[in-house]
């Protein structure tokens, strides 16, 4: 009898330890409803995809002095939409040049142009590189084709998530998914600061190894596109190009005069910068900015 209840209370015992394990144990990942929208953000923990109801773009004929670059990209991406071979792309430059709003806005004019591939756009943090095989596995076997898109890349001392990133752009058993291409943003061509790089050469037992684990990391990248300043003539044609989408009443000669000073006061010209001044006028003449209009 006292074995029974022995065999009683272990099984009792053992079957609140399952339950407290399964309690415990993370919820199982919804399936997204790809359908549901073009863009998503992921999010590591819960291995969520939330969806955008609105992406927050600019249109591609808005976008100045960028046009090699952009006719690179916006050709990479067709293919890749099309089935065909393509490269993950590293956009890498100067400040406010446009190169997380090219990403936008080619996602968006070849989704338009090739509505069977059910093109998607997946935005990845920065701190969540690390999730990317997790991210790659619940999109592997989708019928959709994705652009998963990190802006603004870059690695410090000690971080070794970049080896992840390593894996998926090239590396592993099953390699990137073929529904899968990665771009990325970054204000640096390798991206890595350059007094890292020098600490490495400094520290380590084989400087030029340790240097080239971290710099083949930008070598995956099939596709380099570089951002540079704009001139002056190309900053006026932004600021222009703004104008007249929104129809923002103004005289020519005191907008050039304008535009000019509010680049000055800044140190640069940039298509950010022009975006500022042109919201900065629009205000002033009490137009609103609406993508409606």
């Amino acid at each position: 009898m006292e074995t029974d209840q022995a065999r009683g209370g272990d099984a009792a015992l053992l079957a609140r330890i399952a339950g407290a394990l399964e309690r415990l144990a993370p919820a199982a990942a919804k399936a997204t409803d790809f359908a549901g929208a073009e863009a998503f953000v992921w999010h590591p923990e819960g291995r969520r995809l939330t969806p955008v109801r609105r992406v927050n773009r600019v249109e591609m004929s808005l976008l100045k002095g960028i046009d090699r670059v952009r006719d690179l990209l916006v050709e990479n991406t067709e293919r890749f939409a099309r089935g065909l071979p393509a490269n993950n792309a590293l956009l890498w430059g100067a400040r406010g040049m446009g190169k997380s709003s090219l990403v936008k806005a080619a996602h968006a004019a070849i989704g338009k142009s090739y509505p069977a591939a059910g093109l998607k756009l997946i935005e990845i943090h920065r701190e969540d590189i690390e999730s990317l095989p997790e991210l790659m596995s619940l999109l592997r076997n989708a019928a959709q084709r994705f652009i998963v898109f990190c802006d603004d890349l870059s690695f410090d001392a000690e971080d070794t998530s970049y080896k992840s990133l390593k894996t998926m752009l090239e590396g592993g058993i099953e390699g990137r998914p073929e529904n899968v291409i990665f771009y990325a943003t970054s204000n640096r061509r390798h991206l890595l600061a350059r007094d890292m790089m020098e600490n490495e050469r400094a520290t380590a037992i084989n400087p030029g190894e340790a240097v080239e684990e971290k710099v083949s990391l930008s070598d995956r990248f099939g596709l380099w596109l570089g951002f540079h300043r704009c001139s002056q003539d190309e900053y006026l044609a932004m600021v222009e190009g703004y104008i007249a989408h929104y129809r923002v009443p103004f005289d020519g000669a005191e907008l050039r005069r304008e535009a000019l000073e509010w680049a000055t006061t800044r140190g640069a010209r940039s298509g950010r910068v022009a975006w500022q001044y042109v919201q900065d006028l629009a205000g002033r003449m009490g137009v609103r900015i609406s993508e409606d209009r």
